[in-house]
């Protein structure tokens, strides 16, 4: 056995089952960010609660490509950003602030995704923000907030107004820099920000064609979050997940060592 496959073999055997399922989850979503073209290199996070009393979280090595990452390369912290658990990786410290922030203000956010996608950057330099001009810009805009830019996320004192910003909301622009989501799982902040990316892709499309756009009506707006759960039996990320993971475990199973 290789040096590395007695790591992972290590790290498995040191964890629960509930971490190493979040921890299995967790690189499932960093491999399926990848395979969708979301990712930017080695930068930005996802960041998942580990089960259990203590308020530690999972989160990528820092300089690990997303397609790269799995469950036991992840490196497991506490809300400051200090590694809490033996690994041969690093972090970004400056990278957890947005999700530590987050993280500390919201007990059901479980897990959070921050992206730098291309069509999510595009509408957030937007002033009007999201349009509701599709029947996927609807949802998210049922639980949206907007956070607008401060420079890059280094100052512990942006904290407290994303916060105020985000709020109860579960889908968050930032102005100028790209799209957040959270969930109370790993499968639920995934699913949000499929649906949140796609709406703002589809806008920039239908923006393309220079014609007048026509936008949904405020009480059909409104209505959105009740039809959502009708139509899902309030199970989207439980009926979605399990299909993604088929999917990866037929690209590439080793999200999972």
């Amino acid at each position: 056995m290789s040096s590395t496959a007695k790591e992972k073999s290590s790290i498995r055997k040191q964890v629960s089952d509930q971490e190493w399922q979040a921890r299995v989850d967790l690189a499932a979503a960093y491999r399926l960010v990848a395979h969708y073209g979301w990712d930017d290199l080695i930068f930005t996070h996802i960041s998942a609660r580990v089960p259990g009393p203590e308020h530690n979280f999972l989160v990528n090595p820092y300089g690990m490509m997303f397609e790269e990452i799995d469950a036991s390369s992840l490196v497991k912290v506490d809300l400051d950003g200090t590694i809490v658990s033996e690994t041969p990786y690093s972090i970004n410290p400056a990278g957890f602030t947005i999700h530590s922030a987050v993280h500390a203000a919201r007990e059901d956010a479980l897990c959070v995704m921050h992206l730098h996608t291309d069509y999510g950057i595009a509408v957030s330099a937007q002033k009007d923000g999201l349009l509701p001009i599709s029947q996927q810009s609807l949802f998210p805009l049922a639980s949206l907030a907007y956070h607008d830019y401060e420079g890059l996320a280094l100052n512990d004192a942006e904290k407290p107004r994303l916060v105020n910003d985000l709020g109860t909301k579960n889908n968050l622009i930032l102005r100028n820099h790209g799209l957040l989501t959270i969930g109370t799982s790993v499968a639920e902040a995934f699913l949000s920000m499929y649906i949140l990316e796609r709406a703002c892709k589809i806008q920039i499309l239908a923006q393309s064609g220079k014609a007048d756009l026509v936008l949904v009506p405020d009480q059909i707006v409104g209505g959105v979050a009740s039809q959502m759960s009708a139509v899902t039996v309030g199970q989207g990320a439980a009926l979605t997940w399990p299909g993604l993971l088929r999917k990866l475990d037929r690209l590439d199973p080793s999200y999972q060592e």
